[in-house]
């Protein structure tokens, strides 16, 4: 038995009789494939279908002009490049290493590490463009003295995914160790 090191995580792997190795579910691979969804969702459901914000909106630039939307539209277009990188560095990496891991993991781990990204994506996104940098707020489209509760509901929906994310991991590496 070794420990080996892929991306962000340590596995437990185990050497077998031709020199292969098997171990573990590469984390970050399911991780960087939630960041990557939750930017998607973000962008695609909040910025262009309920158009409830864009990426600069609250930083001078609000959508009430087709130069300011087109500022937006630029900036969100850099956001959906950005989460496009994480989803094809997730996929990279579980690539990678499924093809030297033949090892049956559990449903619950991709999942599991999906909502962990997902729920990060949402805590991030939310503490330093929301409240720290101020640049957008999750539903500009009510009154400004409401944009807190949107962007409290937005926290605690990333924390509960990541909470669930986790939940779902542990137990998702519990059955993958009774299967050994």
């Amino acid at each position: 038995m070794q420990e080996a090191e892929h991306g962000c995580e340590v596995h437990r792997v185990t050497i077998n009789g031709n020199g292969r190795t098997e171990g573990g579910f590469p984390v970050s691979a399911g991780i960087l494939f939630g960041l990557g969804l939750g930017g998607f969702f973000d962008g695609i459901v909040l910025h262009q279908l309920l158009q409830w914000h864009h990426l600069v909106t609250s930083a001078g630039y609000p959508p009430h002009s087709v130069e300011n939307l087109k500022v937006n539209t630029f900036w969100d277009g850099v956001f959906h490049a950005g989460t496009y990188v994480f989803t094809m560095l997730g996929l990279y990496i579980l690539w990678r290493y499924s093809r030297k891991n033949h090892v049956r993991w559990s449903g619950k781990l991709l999942p599991g590490t999906f909502l962990m990204g997902f729920g990060i994506f949402n805590l991030v996104e939310g503490l330093i463009n929301h409240n720290l940098l101020g640049l957008h707020h999750v539903n500009e489209t009510v009154p400004r003295e409401q944009w807190i509760y949107w962007d409290i509901g937005f926290l605690v929906w990333g924390a509960s995914m990541l909470i669930g994310g986790w939940l779902l991991l542990r137990a998702g590496r519990r059955d993958t160790a009774a299967r050994r």
